[in-house]
């Protein structure tokens, strides 16, 4: 028993005040020998209530060792002030926006696209070898629409002759002229 008591005693006489935050909480060190390593221990007390979100993030930077050095007060005061420029730079983007979106919506009419709504694809390919085809004179020429149309017939031809024949599951090769040990990775 007087052991736990010598070591809590020690605990708390050992203990070096680092500083505080904004909410009250109080921040510690200590330096002990463990195994013959110094170790040092850091933590918090609470002013109130056990509020581990009170707790800035420099400070808990520093509680879990991310940070050599403790937070300054000044250091402190500049990250608060720089916080509250963001919050009022997120309130004034907001109200912009808020104001844009009212702006918006009284000058523009909402129209919802359905089925029916989309373009005429069809009409759209058709217009398109008269448009790409045009001779000199500004025309489309008959003759090269022709062409197209007799080009585009002889890809569909080679397509349905294609799903016609069944492919062998068979692998090809060279068959009979190759040779083990001469085959070459292309350069």
């Amino acid at each position: 028993m007087s052991k736990i008591w010598s070591r809590l005693s020690a605990m708390f006489r050992n203990r070096t005040f680092i500083g505080a935050d904004k909410a009250g909480n109080q921040y510690y060190v200590r330096t002990e020998q463990i195994d013959g390593i110094m170790k040092e221990k850091r933590w918090v007390e609470f002013k109130g209530e056990v509020d581990s979100t009170s707790i800035p993030v420099e400070w808990i930077c520093w509680l879990n060792g991310q940070r050599k050095i403790a937070p300054t007060p000044e250091e402190m005061a500049m990250l608060e002030a720089r916080r509250q420029r963001v919050k009022e730079n997120v309130a004034l983007l907001k109200k912009e926006e808020e104001e844009r979106k009212v702006r918006e919506g009284s000058s523009r009419k909402i129209t919802s696209m359905g089925k029916g709504d989309g373009p005429d694809l069809k009409s759209f390919i058709q217009q398109l070898p008269v448009a790409s085809k045009v001779d000199k004179s500004g025309e489309a020429s008959e003759d090269s629409s022709s062409k197209w149309h007799t080009k585009i017939q002889e890809e569909k031809e080679v397509q349905d002759q294609a799903k016609q024949e069944p492919e062998s599951a068979e692998p090809t090769g060279s068959g009979a002229s190759f040779r083990p040990g001469t085959w070459q990775p292309p350069t």
